[in-house]
């Protein structure tokens, strides 16, 4: 059974007994430094602000986003391990390695590596040898091994997406869109929880070599989890940021700036405003009465379903306009019914994505009705009317 309701006429319902009212405001003009600049949000995958960002650019080591979800992906389909370990190929330890000049986990030659190791010199140390070693063991060369991120990558709807290496160094047509990325960004974030956690780690030590995450808004950004960040000369200062505050994930993607302090900036702008878009609303408190269910065969025809937890939802001036309130449970309820039991969801959903939910719980106890013939006849309305 679900019943719905919209959710501006039951968060203003609620609002009016605290005393307050939640105001209408405008949105507030955003100028963005970078020339190219994107922000999402994660849970919906909704634009909230855009400068040029669909021009194919070079992305640096932030294309090191679909390096990554090529493993991620073989990891979740079984085909890789995080134990299983690769071998250091001299073509890895020469273009990637110490010797290179670029950002280096510092791999032995011929040494084995655990993969969930080179996965953190990846994201951690933004390691060109570890992308060349799993590229070549995925794909046997690294070239191969583009080509199916150039395939993989238009199936997400990163459609301006062409790799020519596994690790963002210059090529001249390894290039892609600040949307790409954000499109990459958003799938490692909602699809691989338990290694997106990678992206938070603050430094890994390999070869006796501790290096810090480059990643700048890590170090003081309330809500920074990832991701990744990029830099060549032609590329410029790049960066795929992503923070969580009240349980809203954000997603921004900048690149082409001219300092490792205008990109911290930047960065942490974009995302301040982003956030102001939003406003939390508390729905529910734990306990509060949010339906009332039918109850068949009991003492009691009916029984209040309360919200098992405290529900506070982020959302913008135009999300509380089009939100709903879908409560689905089991029904009917069948006596004998007892407090406390779980029987049901209630969702908030906007635009047919579900933001929130919580599940409900029956208030009190109903016991089975004694009399056999009410019993019969409740189970006659049953098969006449249904729950």
């Amino acid at each position: 059974m679900e019943l719905f309701q919209p959710l501006r006429r039951l968060v203003l319902s609620l609002l009016l007994i605290a005393g307050f009212l939640l105001p209408a405001t405008a949105q507030e003009a955003f100028e963005s430094k970078a020339p190219h600049a994107i922000l999402i949000d994660a849970r919906t995958g909704r634009v909230l602000f855009e400068k040029d960002a669909d021009t194919a650019v070079p992305p640096a080591s932030m294309s090191k986003l679909m390096t990554m979800i090529m493993v991620f992906e073989a990891l979740k389909a079984g085909k890789l391990t995080l134990d299983q370990k690769f071998t250091v190929t001299e073509d890895a330890w020469r273009r990637g390695g110490a010797m290179s000049g670029g950002s280096t986990m510092y791999a032995e030659l011929n040494s084995e590596i655990r993969l969930e190791d080179l996965i953190k010199g990846v994201v951690v140390q933004s390691a060109n040898d570890a992308c060349i070693v799993i590229a070549n063991a995925m794909a046997g060369s690294e070239s191969a091994f583009a080509q199916r991120m150039t395939d993989r990558a238009r199936e997400l709807g990163a459609t301006n997406a062409t790799f020519r290496n596994a690790t963002g160094l210059p090529d001249p047509e390894h290039r892609m869109s600040v949307r790409d990325l954000a499109i990459m960004a958003r799938h490692i974030a909602q699809n691989f929880p338990e290694y997106y956690k990678y992206y938070s780690i603050p430094e890994f030590t390999w070869n006796k070599i501790r290096q810090q995450n480059r990643n700048p808004l890590l170090k003081d950004y309330p809500g920074a989890d990832g991701m990744k960040t990029g830099y060549t000369r032609e590329a410029g200062y790049g960066l795929v940021g992503s923070a969580m505050r009240d349980g809203r994930r954000l997603i921004m993607v900048i690149t082409g700036l001219k300092s490792i302090n205008e990109r911290r900036q930047e960065a942490q702008n974009l995302l301040d405003w982003g956030f102001r878009q939003f406003r939390s609303v508390d729905v529910y408190a734990r306990g509060d009465r949010v339906a009332q269910a039918r109850v068949w065969g009991g003492t009691s025809r009916s029984v209040d379903l309360l919200a098992a937890a405290n529900v506070r939802v982020a959302l913008t001036e135009q999300e509380r306009q089009m939100a709903e309130v879908k409560l689905a449970y089991n029904g009917p309820l069948m006596a004998p019914v007892e407090a406390g039991k779980e029987v049901g969801k209630v969702r908030f959903v906007v635009d047919g994505v579900t933001v929130a939910d919580v599940p409900v719980l029956t208030a009190d106890s109903v016991p089975a009705e004694p009399s056999m013939w009410s019993r019969a006849l409740d189970s006659v309305f049953i098969m006449i009317f249904g729950s």
